[in-house]
């Protein structure tokens, strides 16, 4: 290839990198340089200096050899192998700096054009991102929050996937104590002043109304509904829990199947005087995410849930206040371990009650 060929293929690159086999090396005038470093291709002063050196070693080397005595000339001072080598080395010497001066001289103009055209490029690049965030903006912000709401409703599907139950759907509560409960709601309404005379009701029969029957056959739980209904503060803490544990029945979560960690009466008693934070914290013991999963994802999309759970929340949180005032710590142990401490101690985590 000759150099006006080699200039003809960098001038048809567009990166102005030439062809291959100028970018190999074996051919430096095929690197392609544009402007004034065309030159490169020629005799530089370089290349000028290493002919002028080459002529002088030579001419030294000849006149030790014609100017020498007799009989003692070049071929007698060393042994023929070390007589060529003190001719040539000096030579590749000289050329071998000579070539690393050029190649250095070719580079330092390659890498001229290299970062000429990076900085070409890395502006056209920005160029056309800005352009395409001024045109894509709302579409971009668009498919983020399609991919979130894809990533809500996957995880509430999940936690339904996960939470479903082999054994058959069964009232959280035994029927006949949720229509006693309901059958004395509308008369509570009204209220007399017989009922707030009446005498406190002991916190035995209370504890056990907040459990509720067990069964149907439960006579002692029903005959401690009955007797906390009859009661105005007690009947509007057992009817919002029967409230909500009916709704969380609807989700399969059943405070039976809770088995949440139990926290010390000294926990529930600061949480009565009115402390909150991370000093409460283990009275959101339950630790069944599904049953967490499900409680929340229903606590945001159903408005009607969300008021049972809150107003249970607010009378639990009265009626504790006034109870722990009074009870010894077995009595607040064995309230804690009620279904309606449960139902509290689900929904306050799900609330951030104990955050």
């Amino acid at each position: 290839m000759t150099a006006q060929d080699a200039a003809s293929n960098h001038r048809s690159s567009p990166t102005g990198l030439g062809t291959p086999e100028g970018r190999t090396g074996n051919a430096p005038s095929g690197l392609g340089l544009t402007g004034g470093d065309r030159s490169d291709g020629g005799m530089g002063s370089a290349e000028m200096i290493a002919v002028l050196l080459s002529c002088l070693w030579l001419l030294v080397v000849l006149a030790l050899y014609l100017l020498a005595p007799t009989g003692q000339g070049l071929a007698h001072w060393t042994p023929t192998l070390l007589t060529a080598l003190a001719v040539a080395l000096p030579l590749v010497m000289i050329w071998v700096g000579t070539s690393a001066l050029r190649s250095a001289r070719v580079m330092r103009a390659e890498c001229r054009r290299l970062q000429a055209a990076i900085d070409n490029l890395r502006h056209s690049y920005l160029t056309h991102a800005q352009q395409s965030a001024a045109v894509g903006e709302p579409t971009v912000s668009q498919k983020l929050e399609e991919i979130a709401e894809a990533a809500r409703k996957t995880e509430t599907a999940l936690a339904t996937f996960q939470s479903s139950r082999h054994a058959p759907t069964r009232p959280a509560i035994p029927a006949e104590a949720s229509k006693l409960a309901t059958e004395d709601q509308g008369s509570l309404a009204l209220g007399t002043s017989a009922e707030d005379m009446a005498l406190p009701l002991p916190a035995e029969q209370f504890i056990r109304a907040l459990n509720f029957p067990e069964t149907a056959e439960d006579e002692e739980g029903f005959a401690a509904l009955r007797a906390a209904l009859k009661d105005r503060k007690a009947a509007q803490v057992v009817q919002a829990a029967q409230d909500v544990l009916t709704l969380l029945s609807q989700d399969g979560i059943y405070m039976d199947d809770l088995r949440p960690d139990m926290a010390r009466p000294e926990i529930w008693r600061q949480f009565a005087q009115g402390t909150r934070g991370r000093a409460v914290a283990p009275l959101g013991g339950v630790r069944d995410r599904t049953s967490l999963a499900l409680t929340s994802a229903r606590m945001k999309q159903d408005p009607i849930f969300r008021d049972a759970a809150h107003h249970f929340l607010r009378r639990f949180d009265r009626m504790f206040a006034e109870f722990e005032a009074q009870a010894s710590d077995g009595e607040i142990s064995a309230l804690g371990d009620t279904r309606t401490a449960r139902a509290f101690m689900l929904l306050g985590r799900v609330a951030g009650t104990f955050d």
